[in-house]
């Protein structure tokens, strides 16, 4: 009895002894440290780097899709911030075009968007004032043939100096005449059907109030067809005077407009006014602009940004920042998948874009949408 009492008590320390072991392992396994996940992980979540501020996503990471990537590119740092402004047309090539006289308008000949030859016919007209070209030109062509006969006269001693006077006088003042009528009517001229507006240079319209039967003024409020080269345009801005002595003619500006905000339009300051507005205490720049895209419209708001032709630096949306405390970082895409929170100093800080002077260089690809999801992402593991 005493063995079988004996054998009882091994198998219950044992037992013990084993359930002891299982828990032990048990705990040690609970306890043990978790590896961070890396890019060959078949799971979709993201992992924390511990020894550095890196996200790994594996591929095909569902997180990716709400990321958006793209290089850095260098760019001159502007001067100020950008001065609002407008777009306006280049009057060094633009035409507008209103009528010489009184007359009413037959049909238009050219409508906005149509192409036109200097000279080419923008509108027929019905002209009284025409008919006095005619009789001056007339009245030009008799004064000249009466000036030739006394001219022979005189020669042949038969008509006095004081004929010969009288009858230059009279061409003189007939060919005068005659050189206002053209000059009143210098932008009609005969076209198919009768007299028409011209176009007194090449371009595109691009407005047109000429409508059948309006009736027309030289004096008249609004030109009746603009005609200009759509290629060329001008950005115009009000600068304000403690800003004055960091804008110079020649000095290259880019422009930015709403349409289009991830693209910026090269110019050139043309010119600087010389006086103040009383009322605003601001001076007004003028820039040229290329535009051969055409896609800068005449009064589109625009904003203008002087620049600095000596120093370029890599520039950031400034939703790609995330800042904490008086740091900024951004985050960097390392290799694919992997991206490192990377702390960066500014040169200049704009109102949607900043330039980074320390810890990115031009080229690198930048997290631009999703910094702040990916910053949570790090605080939270």
């Amino acid at each position: 009895m005493n063995k079988n009492l004996m054998k009882n008590k091994r198998k219950v320390l044992g037992g013990v002894l084993a359930l002891l072991v299982v828990l032990g392992l048990g705990i040690a396994w609970y306890l043990r440290p978790v590896e961070p996940l890396t890019a060959d992980s078949k799971s979709n979540s993201a992992s924390r780097d511990t020894a550095t501020p890196i996200v790994h996503f594996p591929p095909g990471s569902p997180q990716l899709s709400y990321l958006r990537i793209e290089a850095v590119v260098a760019l001159p740092v502007p001067l100020i911030e950008p001065i609002p402004g407008r777009i306006a047309y280049d009057d060094d090539v633009t035409a507008r075009v209103f009528s010489p006289v009184s007359a009413r308008i037959i049909r238009p000949l050219a409508g906005v968007g149509d192409t036109v030859k200097a000279g080419q016919g923008l509108a027929l007209l019905d002209v009284p004032d025409y008919a006095d070209l005619a009789k001056n030109e007339s009245d030009r062509r008799t004064k000249a043939a009466a000036y030739r006969r006394a001219r022979e006269l005189h020669d042949a001693e038969v008509l006095a100096r004081r004929d010969l006077e009288s009858a230059e006088n009279d061409l003189r003042a007939a060919e005068a005449e005659s050189s206002r009528a053209h000059t009143r009517l210098r932008s009609l001229a005969p076209v198919s059907g009768g007299i028409g507006l011209v176009a007194p240079r090449a371009g595109i319209v691009t407005e047109r109030l000429a409508s059948p039967g309006l009736e027309v003024r030289p004096d008249a409020p609004a030109p009746l067809y603009v005609v200009t080269d759509p290629g060329r345009v001008w950005a115009v801005a009000e600068l304000t005077e403690k800003d004055l002595g960091k804008i110079a003619v020649g000095q290259p500006v880019a422009i930015s407009v709403d349409a289009y905000p991830e693209q910026r339009f090269p110019g050139k300051v043309m010119a600087v006014g010389d006086v103040l507005d009383a009322q605003t205490r601001r001076v007004v720049v003028r820039c040229s602009v290329e535009n051969s895209g055409r896609k800068l419209k005449p009064e589109m708001f625009a904003r203008i940004s002087p620049e600095s032709s000596q120093q370029k630096l890599p520039r950031v949306p400034n939703h790609a920042l995330v800042t904490e405390g008086l740091s900024t970082y951004l985050f960097v895409e390392t290799a694919p998948g992997v991206l490192e929170r990377r702390r960066v100093t500014l040169a200049f800080r704009g109102v949607d874009t900043s330039y980074v002077a320390e810890g990115l260089a031009a080229g690198e690809r930048l997290v631009t949408t999703g910094a702040i999801l990916l910053n949570a992402e790090l605080a939270g593991n």
